[in-house]
């Protein structure tokens, strides 16, 4: 096999990076949390823009529900939230990234999905400098991003992975981000549903709690313990917004 592929295809977990990535298994209640969250605001979202709360008369919600539910998303946060947006008991909910200077030249990515632009700018930004970091122009931190369908793994023998990635369209695979046992498939958005197939129907175990859409770093930046640890609190702080459902960062 090429393992010159790219994409950080051997990694080598040592040092400061292992340190973080123990504490990162520490968060596992919080993500989970944040992701549920998400869930929650996308099924308001996606019943009110189709109009119906029909499974069936409304597509986008049928996958939707379909993806919460291998996400192990509680039955009754689902119903909750059914039942919020045929109330409307909530606003529209709009879809917003923001861009932050990290300590050392690191980029931060932050998502934001709130039903107010204004409260999100506002605790956005606050979080942010508070922590240590500077808000970015549009387009000034992306670019250094590529955003990228990330189906994520759990275990399974690499040749097995590469081979059923490649013939699905996807771009390349890696050790799994978050350091677990597995891999991260990656590939182009629009071959993202077909890669999540791909690996189902050959048996291999996809994590549907960390496999979804996100931001890959062109290429990570080292920096000093010092600043390695302003970014971390920036990053928790950002983390810690409702309005927040993912935070991304260049630093390696």
């Amino acid at each position: 096999m090429d393992r010159s592929r790219g994409f950080a295809s051997s990694k080598v977990l040592c040092g400061r990076k292992a340190a973080k990535i123990a504490a990162k298994k520490g968060k596992t209640d919080a993500a989970r949390t944040k992701l549920y969250g998400r869930y929650g605001k996308l099924i308001v979202q996606t019943v009110k823009q189709g109009g119906s709360a029909d499974p069936v008369a409304n597509v986008a919600l049928g996958r939707l529900l379909k993806a919460a539910q291998n996400a192990n998303v509680p039955r009754d946060l689902i119903d909750r939230n059914i039942k919020k947006a045929q109330e409307g008991k909530t606003g529209d909910y709009f879809e917003l990234t923001y861009e932050v200077y990290g300590a050392g030249g690191v980029g931060i990515v932050c998502e934001v999905l709130t039903d107010s632009v204004n409260r999100a700018a506002g605790e956005t930004r606050a979080a942010a400098t508070k922590a240590g970091g500077k808000m970015a122009e549009p387009g000034s931190v992306m670019f250094n991003f590529n955003r990228r369908g990330v189906c994520v793994i759990d275990g399974g023998d690499e040749e097995q992975v590469f081979e059923i990635a490649m013939e699905s369209g996807a771009e390349d695979i890696a050790p799994r981000s978050d350091g677990e046992d597995g891999w991260d498939v990656v590939c182009q958005l629009d071959d993202f549903a077909a890669v999540q197939d791909a690996c189902r129907d050959a048996g291999l175990k996809v994590n549907d709690e960390e496999t979804g859409l996100k931001c890959i770093p062109v290429a990570e930046i080292e920096v000093s313990d010092e600043d390695a640890a302003i970014n971390e609190k920036i990053v928790d702080a950002l983390l810690a917004l409702d309005d927040v459902d993912a935070v991304y960062t260049q630093e390696a």
